[in-house]
C-alpha cells in the first residue's frame, strides 16, 4: 500500500496527535552554544530517558490504533487478516527503533522520510514469516509515520536555530576544504592557458592522422584521420582483484589474467608498462591517447583524459645522439615540438598532477642504456605525483618486474581477435574507397579458411599489408611471412609510384633490387648499433659508400639517390630535419636480416641471440637463408643454448630456434628433429611468461605439449596456458583433453582462452565439458553468450566483460536467477547489466563485483536487485566519492570492498556485521 493511500485512510488531524506522543514535547536545548552535546533522537522520544511518558506497551497500543484505522476504509484490507497481530508487533518494534538511531533532528530531516524509514527498518528486527502484502504494508506505513515525525521535528522551537548552526558549520568546513584545494593547486596564469591551447592544438594535428599501409594507390591518400583508422585493442595482465571471500583467496579468478581495453587501462591504473610485439599498435595507442586528451570533445569512453596535458616522449628520438634524457623543461624541445612554453610550465603541469606522460619504446634504445632510462623515470616519479604514466616496450626487452617496484602495472597488448581482424578489414576497405569493396568479403573468407594467412593477421601492421596485397593482387595472397614481406617491398619500392603515375620527381628511377641493396645497409647499421634512428648525414654517407657496388644506382649523384630513397621508397621517413628512421621497425629487422645473410655474418647473429632486439632479425635470417645456411644458424643457436648456465637464456635460445622453423623455406629433417627434441626439454614451461614464449613457436608446440596424464596441477596449468596462446584453432583438440581436469586453475585458464578461438567450436569442444565447481564462466561477446544458452549451461559464477552487447545481455538474463556470484567489468557494461536486472530480485546472488564509476553509483538498485548479498566488491578510478548508505537494506552483507583512493561516507548506516576493506 502506497503512503499516499494510507494517508487517505488516516486523517492527519486524528492520527497526528497519536504519532506526536512518540516525541518529548519539552525537549532540552539543541546545543547551540557549541559546548553542550547534540540532542540525539534517543533524547527526543517519549519512551526512553528521564522524561518517559510512554511505555513500550503504550507504543504497541499506538501501533494497534494505526493498523486498525488504516485497514478500516473502503476496499480490500492491505494485508491478510490472520497476520494483524504480527503486523502490529512489527510496526511497534519499528517505531521503538526510533530511539536507537544515532542522529539528531536536523540530520533526520536532511535524510528525508524515505531514508529515515529505511534506517528504522534496518534497526528493527526483520519481519519473520509475513506475507509479501504485509511486508509492503509495513514499508508504506513506516514511510507515512516518518513523514509526520519529520514534520514534528521542523516545528520544534530549536529546530530552525539548530539548522542554521549546522548549515553555518558545514559552510565553514567546505570553505576550509576549498581553501586547501586552492592552496595545493598552482594557479595557471594567462600565459600558461594560452600556451596550452596552442600546444594541444599542435598535438591534435600532429598525431591525429595515421598511415594505413597499402591504401596509397590509385590517387588515395596514405594518411587517414586517426578516429577512422584507430582500432581499440585489448591488453592482458595479472590483476590483483579481491576474492569474494578471504577463505577463497587461492581460487583461480583472483590470479587469472584480466583483459581490458588498452585505451581505458589508465582509468584503472595510474602507471602502466605496456608490452607489445612489433606492429601490435603500441605507438598508435600513444597517438590515440594523445589526441583524446588534446581534443576539445573526447571520443566515447575517453572523457577520463579531460584536462590532462600529454607529453609524448619517444625514447628513440630523445637518445638518438646518446644525450642524457631530458628534464621536464626540455620535454618539448627534445621531442621535436616547435613551440616554446613559458618558463617553468612543464614543472607546473606535472607538480599539479595534470600530466599524461607517454614514454614510447624502451626497447628502441640500446640495452646498456635502459637502466639509465629507468633511473630517469624514477626521478620523475619521485618528484611528481598524481600524473598518469604509460611506458611501452617490446615483450622481452626488460624483465617482468622491471618497474613493479615503482607501482607500475604490467599489461601486454593481445593479438587481434577474429572480431578485431574483421573490424580492421572492414575499416581498411572503407578507407580505401569503393574500388576496394569487392575484395573485402573474399579476404574475410580467406582469413577464416586459410591458416597461414590467419596466422599472419595478428596485429594492425600485418593486417594492413595483407589487405593491401590482397587488393593489389586482385584477390590472391603470397604464402608465408617471407613471401608476404617480399610482396610488400615490391608494392612499396617498385609499383607504388608507377601505378600512381608519379614519373620521376627526383630525376631518377630505380628498380626494386638496387633500392633493397642500399636500404638494407641502413637497416644493418641501425641493428648492429642497437638503434632505430640515425643522423641524416650518417645515413647519406652509408648510401654513398655503398653506391659503387650497386651498378644501376652508381651513375646518379649520391645526394639524389639518397633523397629518392628517403622520400619515394615508402620504407624510410624523416621524423626530424636531421634524423632518418624506418617507417616501422619490422621493415628494419627484415632488411637487416637479409644484409646479414648476404654477408654471412653468422657470428654476429649468434652473438646477439639473447638480445631481444635481435629476435625477429634472427627468425627472418633463417627465412632468407639457403638450406645449408639455415641448418648452420639453427645448430649454432642450439649449441649456444647448451652452453648457457642460465635457464632463462637457455629457454630463449631454444624457443628462438623452434620459432625460426616456421620461417625456414627448407630445412633438413634431422635439423628439425633436433630443434624439436631440444624444445621438448623445456616443456612444460614453469611460468606464464615462459608459456607465452613457447606459444610463439606456433602450432608445432602442440605436438610437444604433454598431458593431461602424468602432469601435476602447476604443470597442467602452464601447458594449458601455452596452448591457449597458440594462435590456431588446431589447439582446440589439445585443450579439450583438459576439460575434465579437477584443478580450478586449469579450468579457469581454459575459460580465459575462449576469446582466442572460434567461439562456437571452442564452446562445443572445451567449454561444454568443463566441470562447473567453483568455476567463473567469462563471457565477453554475444557469440559466447549464445553458446552458453545453446549448450544449456547454467553457471553458478558468471563473469561478464565489456565486449558484451545488448543482445548478449538479453540472452544471459534468464540465466541470472541461478547465478550465485557475478562479476561485471566496465562501467557501461555494469549499467547495462543492472538495467537488464532492474525488474528482478535475485535471492541466490551472494557475491557481486562491479565497476560503478566515480559519481552517482547505483547503490539503491544494487540493494533492490541483490537483497541477499554476502560480499560486494566495487571498482572505480581515482577520485571516487561515494555515500554507501543506500546499501543499508543488505542485511546479510558481510564484506564490502571499496577502492583504496575512494572517499566513502555513510558506512555507519550499514548493518553492524559489515567489514569494509579497500581493494
Amino acid at each position: 500500500m502506497e503512503p499516499a493511500l494510507i494517508g487517505t485512510r488516516l486523517a492527519s488531524a486524528a492520527i497526528g496527535p497519536l504519532l506526536k506522543k512518540l516525541l518529548v514535547s519539552d525537549a532540552p536545548g539543541a546545543g547551540l552554544t557549541g559546548t553542550a552535546p547534540k540532542v540525539r533522537l534517543s533524547g527526543l522520544v517519549s519512551f526512553r530517558g528521564e522524561k518517559r511518558t510512554l511505555t513500550e506497551k503504550d507504543v504497541r497500543r499506538l501501533a494497534t490504533t494505526l493498523v486498525e484505522r488504516s485497514g478500516s476504509g473502503p476496499g480490500e484490507t492491505p494485508f491478510p487478516a490472520d497476520e494483524t497481530g504480527a503486523v502490529t508487533d512489527t510496526l511497534a518494534a519499528t517505531l521503538l527503533a526510533l530511539g536507537d538511531l544515532d542522529m539528531d533532528d536536523v540530520q533526520a530531516v536532511r535524510m528525508g522520510h524515505q531514508d529515515l524509514a529505511r534506517r528504522l527498518r534496518a534497526a528493527a528486527p526483520a519481519p519473520d514469516g509475513l506475507s509479501t502484502d504485509s511486508v509492503l504494508y509495513l514499508e508504506s506505513m513506516t514511510e507515512w509515520a516518518c513523514l509526520h515525525i519529520l514534520e514534528f521535528f521542523t516545528q520544534r522551537p530549536t529546530f530552525v536555530a539548530r539548522g542554521l548552526v549546522e548549515q553555518t558549520r558545514g559552510q565553514a568546513e567546505l570553505i576550509a576544504k576549498m581553501d586547501e584545494v586552492i592552496r595545493r593547486t598552482p594557479r595557471i596564469d594567462g600565459r600558461d592557458a594560452e600556451f596550452e591551447r596552442r600546444y594541444l592544438a599542435h598535438l591534435a594535428k600532429k598525431h591525429g592522422r595515421l598511415t594505413i599501409y597499402g591504401i596509397d594507390l590509385h590517387e588515395t591518400p596514405d594518411r587517414w584521420p586517426l578516429d577512422m583508422a584507430y582500432l581499440s585493442l585489448e591488453a592482458t595482465g595479472r590483476e590483483d582483484a579481491l576474492p569474494f571471500d578471504e577463505e577463497a583467496a587461492h581460487v583461480a579468478w583472483q590470479r587469472d589474467p584480466a583483459t581490458l581495453r588498452a585505451d581505458l587501462a589508465l582509468t584503472r591504473h595510474d602507471r602502466i608498462l605496456l608490452r607489445g610485439l612489433a606492429g601490435s599498435g603500441k605507438t598508435t595507442l600513444v597517438q590515440w591517447l594523445t589526441v583524446s586528451a588534446a581534443a576539445e570533445g573526447q571520443p566515447e569512453g575517453m572523457a577520463y583524459l579531460r584536462g590532462r596535458i600529454p607529453f609524448v616522449l619517444p625514447l628513440r628520438t630523445l637518445t638518438r645522439h646518446g644525450e642524457r634524457l631530458p628534464s621536464p623543461d626540455l620535454f618539448l624541445a627534445t621531442a621535436g615540438c616547435p613551440l616554446t612554453p613559458p618558463d617553468g610550465w612543464a614543472d607546473r603541469v606535472l607538480a599539479a598532477g595534470r600530466g599524461l606522460v607517454l614514454v614510447d619504446g624502451i626497447d628502441e634504445i640500446p640495452e646498456g642504456e635502459r637502466a639509465r632510462a629507468r633511473d630517469w623515470l624514477r626521478g620523475l616519479l619521485d618528484t611528481y605525483d598524481g600524473n598518469r604514466w604509460l611506458v611501452t616496450s617490446r615483450p622481452t626487452a626488460v624483465r617482468d618486474d622491471w618497474l613493479a617496484g615503482d607501482g607500475f602495472t604490467e599489461l601486454t597488448l593481445s593479438p587481434m581477435t577474429r572480431t578485431e581482424v574483421t573490424t580492421f578489414v572492414h575499416r581498411w576497405h572503407r578507407a580505401a574507397g569503393p574500388d576496394a569493396a569487392p575484395f573485402e568479403q573474399p579476404l574475410l573468407d580467406a582469413l577464416r579458411t586459410t591458416e597461414h594467412v590467419a596466422q599472419l593477421a595478428t596485429n594492425p601492421l600485418m593486417c594492413g599489408l595483407i589487405c593491401a596485397l590482397h587488393r593489389d593482387r586482385r584477390g590472391y595472397l603470397p604464402r608465408g611471412r617471407k613471401a608476404l614481406y617480399e610482396a610488400a617491398l615490391s608494392l612499396l619500392l617498385a609499383r607504388r609510384d608507377r601505378e600512381r603515375d608519379m614519373g620521376a620527381p627526383y630525376g631518377i628511377t630505380l628498380d626494386e633490387a638496387p633500392q633493397i641493396q642500399l636500404i638494407q645497409r641502413l637497416a644493418y647499421w641501425l641493428t648492429r648499433n642497437g638503434r632505430t634512428q640515425m643522423d641524416r648525414d650518417h645515413a647519406k654517407a652509408i648510401v654513398t659508400e655503398a653506391l659503387p657496388a650497386v651498378q644501376e644506382a652508381a651513375a646518379h649523384p649520391p645526394e639524389t639517390v639518397f633523397t629518392h630513397l628517403l622520400h619515394r621508397s615508402g620504407l624510410l621517413r624523416e621524423p626530424a630535419a636531421d634524423t632518418v628512421e624506418f617507417v616501422h621497425r619490422t621493415f628494419q629487422d627484415y632488411l637487416a636480416a637479409k644484409a646479414l645473410v648476404d654477408s654471412w655474418d653468422i657470428g654476429v647473429l649468434v652473438e646477439h641471440a639473447t638480445d631481444d632486439q635481435w629476435e625477429d632479425v634472427i627468425r627472418m635470417a633463417v627465412g632468407h637463408a639457403r638450406p645449408r645456411e639455415c641448418a648452420e644458424i639453427l645448430r649454432e643457436l642450439l649449441t649456444a643454448a647448451a652452453g648457457s648456465q642460465d635457464r632463462r637464456a637457455r629457454l630463449r635460445l631454444v624457443t628462438l630456434a623452434a620459432t625460426a622453423l616456421d620461417h625456414a623455406t627448407e630445412v633438413a629433417p634431422e635439423v628439425r628433429d633436433e630443434v624439436l627434441a631440444r624444445a621438448a626439454e623445456v616443456i612444460p614451461p614453469r611460468t606464464p611468461h615462459e608459456a607465452r614464449e613457447l606459444a610463439a613457436v606456433g602450432r608445432l608446440v602442440l605436438d610437444l605439449l604433454p598431458g593431461p596424464e602424468g602432469l601435476g596441477e602447476a604443470e597442467a596449468q602452464m601447458a594449458v596456458t601455452t596452448a591457449t596462446h597458440v594462435a590456431s584453432d588446431a589447439a582446440i583438440p589439445y585443450l579439450a583433453r583438459f576439460a575434465g581436469h579437477p584443478a580450478l586453475l586449469v579450468r579457469s585458464q581454459l575459460v580465459w582462452g575462449w576469446s582466442r578461438f572460434d567461439p562456437d567450436q571452442y564452446a562445443e569442444e572445451v567449454i561444454a565439458g568443463l566441470a562447473p565447481d567453483g568455476l567463473a564462466y567469462t563471457v565477453a561477446t554475444d557469440e559466447q553468450a549464445a553458446a552458453l544458452v545453446r549448450l544449456g549451461l547454467r553457471p553458478g559464477y558468471l563473469d561478464i566483460r565489456e565486449g558484451i552487447g545488448e543482445h548478449g545481455l538479453a540472452l544471459l538474463r534468464p540465466l541470472l536467477p541461478g547465478v550465485e556470484r557475478l562479476r561485471v567489468i566496465g562501467v557501461v557494461t555494469g549499467r547495462r547489466v543492472l538495467g537488464a536486472l532492474s525488474a528482478l530480485r535475485l535471492p541466490r546472488m551472494i557475491a557481486l563485483e562491479l565497476e560503478v564509476g566515480l559519481a552517482d553509483p547505483p547503490f539503491r538498485l544494487i540493494a533492490d536487485v541483490f537483497p541477499h548479498l554476502h560480499s560486494l566488491v566495487l571498482h572505480a578510478g581515482p577520485g571516487a566519492r561515494w555515500d554507501v548508505a543506500p546499501l543499508a537494506p543488505l542485511h546479510e552483507l558481510g564484506r564490502l570492498y571499496v577502492p583504496a583512493r575512494a572517499e566513502v561516507t555513510g558506512t555507519e548506516h550499514l548493518p553492524p556485521q559489515v567489514r569494509v576493506a579497500t581493494s
